[in-house]
């Protein structure tokens, strides 16, 4: 009979040591960093002028940070009803006796999100062209050459067009994960639910949801956590243009830092996206956690 043998714990913490030390190096002392450079004037050379909280005092001014900071929360808003909502319609489709063909499936859903960012936004950017776009030709197609435009340099519209393929890449994403917690939900459950007359949205509302809200709560989180921090897609296709139409704050903070050379400054904002994110993150969290209460009290 075999017997299992317990490591030490001095091996556990040999074994942990590395990657806690690549995470604190990776992830603390580049915020610690970012922190100390924000109460200073530095352009990015030797010399640093000590400015106390002269940068945060200009970043609560600054109009566009703020503006930015709404398309983040937009992209949040769209891309958990896109992204997670989508994904768990598509999840259940997908289970449905009715499906076939379910591994191809959850292959091609999955596809997307294997492609590079920058990837993504070369292809979407492709599509909008405004002379050999996929749209615009099709709009040619069918007779509507009227309606046709240069789609990235709407400012009414271009913060939808960069959420479009974002929630594109991403839903396959969602699906494997919410895939895998309705997988281990007991069949049973399902079979007595049809028994009692339950059709397929009273199933998915009052069963499976409740079921994998953990799971849910997981995926809204993500979802928060990656949007807050969106740059690449926007930045191939529109570079926060046009003017500050598409501006987030990630690519705002780029811009103040490389742009412009004005690294305080730039570190300042990279100190408020870090507070502001988990801020929404929290809130996304708290106020979740708060519905689902309501709803079973």
């Amino acid at each position: 009979m075999l017997t299992s043998i317990k490591p030490k714990k001095k091996t556990l913490i040999l074994y942990l040591l590395v990657p806690v030390v690549m995470f604190v190096f990776t992830v603390f002392v580049p915020l610690i960093a970012a922190l100390v450079y924000s109460f200073f004037d530095w352009k990015g050379g030797p010399n640093k002028t000590f400015t106390g909280l002269a940068n945060y005092v200009q970043l609560f001014h600054d109009s566009t940070f703020w503006q930015a900071f709404g398309h983040n929360i937009y992209l949040v808003v769209a891309c958990i009803i896109g992204q997670v909502g989508i994904a768990f319609i598509l999840v259940l489709m997908v289970n449905s006796k009715l499906t076939k063909f379910k591994g191809m499936h959850r292959t091609f859903g999955f596809f997307p999100s294997t492609i590079a960012a920058v990837c993504i936004g070369l292809i979407w950017n492709m599509i909008y062209h405004n002379k050999y776009g996929l749209i615009n030709w099709f709009l040619k197609k069918i007779g509507r050459p009227d309606l046709c435009q240069v789609w990235l340099n709407n400012p009414d519209i271009v913060m939808l067009c960069v959420t479009i393929p974002l929630i594109w890449q991403f839903i396959g994403y969602y699906m494997v994960i919410i895939l895998s917690a309705i997988s281990s939900i007991d069949t049973e459950i399902f079979e007595s639910a049809q028994i009692d007359g339950a059709n397929g949205v009273q199933t998915a509302l009052h069963i499976t949801l409740p079921l994998i809200k953990n799971t849910m709560l997981v995926c809204i989180t993500l979802c928060v956590a990656g949007n807050m921090k969106a740059f690449d897609n926007i930045y191939v296709m529109t570079k926060g243009g046009p003017g500050t139409a598409s501006m987030v704050m990630a690519m705002y903070g780029y811009q103040v830092s490389f742009g412009q050379s004005n690294m305080g400054y730039g570190s300042c904002i990279s100190v408020a996206i870090f507070v502001l994110s988990l801020i929404v993150i929290g809130g996304s969290q708290a106020l979740i956690k708060y519905l689902t209460r309501e709803k079973e009290a």
